[in-house]
């Protein structure tokens, strides 16, 4: 059995985190948000802080946990209330998307564009609708690309 002593970490490690950035007065603000809830606060699902962020805390860089100081805060923001610059990096800041999660938006968001067509389309020799699964197929040998940035009807060709 190893007699190795574990000495505590000196700082807060933060698993699980969605950044969110914001550059204001060439310095760069991050608070730690919790992955899922940071699209839903902006939509006004959310309405409780506290399930957003993972700690009222601005960082200048939160993978080394590397605090913003006070100072520049108050430059940048005009105060250092924590909160309410959390808020502010909340709706103005950018947020990092994991790989994950951006694909299954644009395979939400394929599948949309799918049903609409399906919900305009009649195969002239059976007179019934495509089936979903033909579509998306249909779609997939064209090399159909999804833009992130327009709506799913906005895609649909006319």
């Amino acid at each position: 059995m190893s007699r190795t002593l574990v000495q505590p970490v000196g700082q807060k490690r933060l698993t699980n985190v969605a950044v969110v950035r914001l550059r204001k007065h060439g310095q760069r603000f991050e608070i730690a948000c919790f992955p899922n809830k940071v699209l839903s606060w902006r939509t006004r699902v959310e309405k409780d802080l506290d399930e957003v962020l993972q700690s009222h805390t601005v960082y200048s860089n939160v993978s080394k946990g590397v605090l913003a100081k006070s100072k520049d805060l108050i430059k940048a923001f005009g105060t250092d209330d924590q909160t309410k610059i959390c808020i502010e990096i909340l709706e103005k800041g950018e947020l990092q998307v994991s790989g994950k999660e951006r694909e299954a938006q644009l395979s939400s968001q394929f599948r949309d564009i799918a049903t609409i067509v399906m919900e305009k389309t009649i195969n002239p020799e059976t007179r019934r609708p495509y089936t979903i699964t033909m579509i998306e197929r249909l779609m997939h040998e064209i090399h159909f690309a999804v833009d992130p940035n327009l709506t799913s009807k906005e895609q649909v060709p006319r």
